[in-house]
Formats: structure tokens, C-alpha cells, sequence
């Protein structure tokens, strides 16, 4: 990929980004943070909507660090690929994964766990390892299901022998388990083993997430196996296991997983490396149907807003409980009406942002 396609790519994603950020209803998700909690999450929150800009005001600092982890991971990419051309289609790949593109737009605990754990890998690549337990203590107060990112780096620097390392990392997982934190363990088989395929299959889009899926399962078999491949196996691995058993959140391990698109490019580029010209244009038409499927995710998501506008029945499009709440704010307010009590669950909490309260008995 040459340079001057991948900064028009990046100009369309910025441009995406800002545009979703501003005209995007504050979600049930985000409005439940906004008023009942008081992690750091919550608290960039209300420090960017006193900023007063509207939707993109709550949303700002989570854009920026966004950005800052497309840039991390092309400083991650530069040091994979030697050619230049890769590098951009590695960056490239993991901004516009639908995963990154809605955590960057929307207020999401992964979108600060990812660039502390990009960071981690590209120092410890570098070997400044006294900056590594700073960076692992901000991931501990920050992101609960981080136990499994330790556990990861545990696992990684016991197979390589590097001392330190696993001396830090066992320290973590030991305040994890005295002070009782971490992922929520419990319930019986109840088949959730599809839906977390499915989840991921939206994070990653589908097709991507197949030969992302074997890339990872190629190099647990016979290819050299990097930290980041341990961060992102452990972490792919633990979401399966949990989900026999029961629900899982994709963001407690979203950030963990994504990072190793390099990794996937590369087994890519291994596997049209070693075939003769005849032999790479399967891969390369497979390569073109994926990118497709990549791009018509992106777009969906983009035009995810003409889409609900155009439907005759809204209740089908994914976005339904985003726009619900806004327009049923505007009806009211329309109407002089400036309190509703039929709102349930978290619903309550978009309304109160539109400053419709219920009404005093």
C-alpha cells in the first residue's frame, strides 16, 4: 500500500470518526457511566462534556486516545515489517477494524486499556524494562479483566526465561487475587460459545476474524510465538473457555485481542511468500473478498443513521436503543412536556441527559 492511499484512508477516517462522534446519540451504555459511576472513565466524561460541545464533548478524550493507539501500533507495525507498504496495510487494517472505529467514536473502557498495552509491547521490544511497571500499574487500576493480560505476560516471560519480567507480572496477578478483582467467574454451561464468535465476528468483521482466527491457531503450531501473540492467544483463549459457561464482555477483552493484526498480516505475507506467481492469486482474490467485507462494515457503521431514518420498522436496526431515547426527547420537548415516567432500565439515563426527568409524584 503506498503512502499517499493510506494518509486519504486516514483523512476519511478521521472525518468518519468526528462525524459519528458529533451526530451519535449518547448511548444507554455511556449515559449509565455518566451518572452512576466513578471510574476514570466516568471522569473523562464529565470533564469533556463541561466542556460543553455536545455529544463529541463527553466523547473527546476517548477520541484522542484513539488516535493515540492508531499511532502506537504503527510504530508496532514499523518494527514487524521491513517494507513500508506493509506497514501502512497493517495500520490501516486495525483502524478501520469495527472495533476500533466504534471505540474510538464512542465512550469505551478498551479504548484506554490499548494504547497502555501497545506502549508495554513497544518498550519491552526496545528493552526498557523499567518503564514496563508503571505502564502494567495503570492497566491494573484502570481495567479489571487486565488479570488476564498479566497472566499472558507471566506465561510469556516464563517460556523465555526473562526474570524480571515474570517477577513483575506474578506481583500483579498476586494483588489481583488478594484483593479479590478481576473477571467475574461463575453460572453453568448455558451456551454462549456461538454468541462470542459472533461478537467477535462484529469486532473484527467476519471474514477477517476466520483467517484471523487461524493466523493465531498457525503460529500456536508451528510459528514463533511473540508476546503479542501470547497477549492475544491468552486473551482469545480465556473468552472462549468463559463463554461455555457464561456471558462475556467483549470489551474485557477486545483490546487484548486486536493487537495482533500484525501478527495475521504477517502469516499473510509468509504464506503468498513462499508460492510461485501461479500459485498466489487465490490468495490474493481471498485477500481482496476479505478487504471487501472490511469495507462494507465500515460503511454500515458510517451510514448506520441513514439507514435507521430510511426503515420503516427501526425496531430491527442495531441502533434502535440510541435513537429511541433522542427522539422521544425532542417529541416531548416539541410538546412543552419536560418529564416522562415510561422509561425503564437504562433508558432513564439517556432521557436525564436530555434533561427529561420522571415526573414528581
Amino acid at each position: 500500500m503506498k503512502k499517499q492511499h493510506f494518509l486519504l484512508a486516514f483523512f476519511f477516517y478521521a472525518i468518519a470518526v468526528f462525524y459519528l462522534a458529533s451526530t451519535t446519540p449518547i448511548t444507554a451504555h455511556e449515559a449509565k457511566i455518566l451518572y452512576t459511576s466513578t471510574d476514570i472513565v466516568s471522569i473523562l466524561m464529565r470533564w469533556g462534556d463541561s466542556l460543553g460541545m455536545g455529544f463529541i464533548g463527553f466523547r473527546v478524550f476517548f477520541i484522542f486516545f484513539g488516535f493515540v493507539s492508531i499511532g502506537l501500533f504503527y510504530e508496532l507495525s514499523r518494527r514487524y515489517f521491513k517494507k513500508d507498504e506493509d506497514v501502512y496495510l497493517s495500520t490501516l487494517i486495525f483502524m478501520f477494524l469495527p472495533g476500533i472505529l466504534t471505540a474510538t467514536t464512542l465512550v469505551n473502557v478498551a479504548i484506554l486499556v490499548l494504547p497502555l498495552v501497545l506502549l508495554f509491547v513497544i518498550l519491552h521490544g526496545k528493552g526498557h524494562y523499567l518503564l514496563l511497571p508503571p505502564i502494567m500499574l495503570a492497566l491494573f487500576f484502570i481495567h479489571e479483566a487486565s488479570i488476564i493480560f498479566f497472566v499472558a505476560v507471566l506465561l510469556y516471560s516464563v517460556m523465555h526465561k526473562e526474570k524480571k519480567l515474570a517477577i513483575f507480572s506474578l506481583s500483579f496477578l498476586l494483588a489481583f487475587l488478594y484483593l479479590a478483582k478481576g473477571i467475574e467467574i461463575g453460572g453453568r454451561p448455558s451456551g454462549h460459545f456461538v454468541e462470542i464468535f459472533g461478537l467477535y465476528a462484529t469486532v473484527f468483521s467476519p471474514l477477517l476474524f476466520l483467517y484471523f482466527f487461524f493466523a493465531m491457531y498457525r503460529i500456536l503450531l508451528r510459528e514463533k510465538k511473540t508476546l503479542i501473540w501470547y497477549i492475544s492467544f491468552t486473551a482469545l483463549a480465556f473468552s472462549l473457555l468463559l463463554s461455555i459457561r457464561q456471558r462475556v464482555n467483549i470489551t474485557d477483552f477486545a483490546p487484548y485481542v486486536m493487537i495482533a493484526i500484525v501478527l495475521m498480516l504477517d502469516v499473510f505475507n509468509h504464506s503468498i511468500g513462499v508460492r510461485l506467481p501461479q500459485f498466489q492469486k487465490r490468495y490474493k482474490r481471498g485477500f481482496i473478498v476479505v478487504m471487501s467485507f472490511l469495507a462494507l462494515s465500515v460503511f454500515l457503521i458510517v451510514g448506520h443513521k441513514l439507514l435507521f431514518l430510511v426503515l420503516d420498522d427501526t425496531r430491527t436496526h442495531f441502533a434502535h436503543r440510541i435513537y429511541k431515547p433522542y427522539l422521544l426527547a425532542k417529541e416531548l420537548k416539541s410538546e412543552g412536556i419536560e418529564c416522562y415516567d415510561g422509561a425503564h432500565g437504562r433508558e432513564r439515563y439517556q432521557l436525564r441527559y436530555y434533561k427529561i426527568l420522571p415526573c414528581p409524584e
